[in-house]
């Protein structure tokens, strides 16, 4: 699963901003010809993301080449159900990605263009929000 390595704070703050925004980068197709785009902004968590992964890596039959261009970089923390009122925060819980409305999340090159759609169709099953798949235009 997808866990950062390391970093600064353990716990971050709830994050109240707007996130629902259009995305400002990784609007465009950088690695790959097929891609799978974000089409409503949600929390990505890293179980999602690897199940995503897998199902497309297990339809193409570990050929061609994926590229995943978000990380889970945000943890969450919870407490158990019936704890009481103060003694802090909550342990870690989980990780998610922030992903806002027009991003691209993943890209795959080097097979045919029906196998990389059913492909990036089965991974949008696993994905809490609406998707669309996008080309490259040349």
């Amino acid at each position: 699963m997808f866990t950062p390595k390391k970093v600064k704070y353990r716990k971050n703050h709830s994050l109240r901003t707007n996130n629902r925004r259009t995305a400002t980068t990784k609007l465009t197709l950088a690695f790959g010809s097929i891609g799978l785009k974000a089409l409503e902004p949600s929390w990505v968590t890293s179980r999602q993301l690897e199940a995503a992964r897998r199902a497309m890596t297990r339809f193409v039959k570990r050929g061609g080449k994926i590229w995943i261009r978000i990380f889970p970089d945000k943890s969450v923390t919870s407490h158990g159900n019936e704890s009481v009122m103060g003694g802090g925060k909550g342990a870690v819980d989980y990780y998610v990605a922030i992903v806002r409305r027009g991003t691209i999340m993943f890209e795959m090159d080097g097979v045919s263009p029906e196998t990389a759609r059913e492909a990036l169709r089965l991974a949008s099953h696993k994905l809490p929000m609406k998707t669309l798949i996008v080309t490259k235009e040349f």
